[in-house]
């Protein structure tokens, strides 16, 4: 793999190679991994698989061809949040947390891969502030929470991105990755799970600390949000986000994102999982992947990928299709 070409699509420079990074559920995982490995055969990735240096699933991804691999990190969960979930009434008081992971084995992995593979190494942190708010609170609690009892919200949210800088600061200080993914859903299909003002108020100042300190490490800030987030599309620009996902076509236009915000945003995703992927014949994943990538990557910032990891109801034709579109373009 060659990191330069994720690096080129984060900085819209226009490419020979259009890069790609495709993820699959744990189900698919365990329902075509050994096909993928063996049809995509590659010795010296198999060679490393079965020494254990690397896990299954970075074994496929890496025999596909992605341009770039996740990686996990130290982080943190709730471990008493039973009750503070269970209360109709904003708590007035905090959760605990714990720690989780080791910072030797993140570190050896991420150093592995870059120096074995030469692949994009971005750490993958999902459910890290809004979802991790709404984990201890149920999601409806902490939306009437927002609505209704908004100094406690912020109080939770404030302690959440307390707990995330410290670690964040602990991991960012790996020479080996190149960037950080920050995951919080804050859409539905159709719209924001909450008004752009109560976002703007509650949610970014929050957000943006984290992304200074992870470009503070000269690092590439990625954000996840599912479903329909074109009202905040501008803040996310104006935050200096680098890398959007995963831009839901059954959702949002993302035609029209990539005119309007293709300057300042890459994009990764976009290859309808819920519709032509499970449901469309091969021919039809290839022309779609084909349409979108071509549509996409013009003046680069884009990295090919389904906009949602690929789950088991996908026929195995469909994956192998679309990740043959995925190479044409990419290698």
């Amino acid at each position: 793999m060659d990191s330069q070409y994720i690096k080129k699509a984060i900085n819209h420079v226009s490419s020979d190679k259009i890069p790609y990074l495709l993820q699959i559920t744990r189900n698919a995982n365990a329902k075509y991994g050994d096909m993928l490995l063996k049809d995509y055969y590659n010795k010296d990735i198999m060679s490393a698989y079965e020494k254990n240096l690397i896990s299954k699933c970075d074994a496929i991804y890496l025999s596909i061809g992605n341009h770039a691999i996740g990686v996990s990190a130290p982080w943190w969960t709730w471990y008493d949040a039973k009750n503070y979930c269970a209360s109709l009434d904003a708590p007035e008081y905090l959760p605990k947390t714990k720690g989780t992971g080791s910072y030797s084995q993140y570190e050896e992995y991420a150093k592995f891969l870059k120096e074995n593979f030469g692949c994009y190494v971005t750490v993958f942190i999902w459910g890290s502030h809004f979802e991790k708010a709404y984990f201890a609170r149920g999601i409806e609690n902490f939306l009437a929470d927002m609505a209704c009892s908004p100094q406690t919200a912020q109080q939770l949210l404030n302690y959440i991105i307390r707990k995330n800088m410290v670690m964040l600061e602990n991991l960012l200080t790996n020479e080996y990755i190149d960037g950080v993914l920050l995951g919080s859903d804050w859409g539905s299909q159709k719209s924001l799970l909450m008004s752009p003002s109560s976002w703007k108020e509650m949610i970014k100042p929050g957000e943006q600390k984290e992304y200074d300190l992870i470009h503070s490490y000269e690092l590439d800030v990625w954000v996840h949000s599912c479903g329909n987030v074109r009202q905040i599309l501008p803040d996310l620009c104006e935050m200096g986000v680098d890398v959007l996902n995963p831009i839901q076509p059954e959702c949002m236009d993302i035609f029209e994102i990539k005119k309007s915000f293709g300057e300042k945003l890459a994009f990764w995703g976009g290859i309808s999982t819920q519709q032509t992927l499970p449901y469309g014949s091969a021919k039809q994943v290839s022309h779609e992947a084909e349409r979108i990538i071509l549509a996409m990557s013009e003046n680069g910032g884009y990295i090919a990928a389904p906009s949602q990891e690929v789950q088991d109801d996908v026929p195995y034709e469909n994956i192998k299709a679309l990740i043959d579109v995925l190479k044409h373009y990419g290698t």
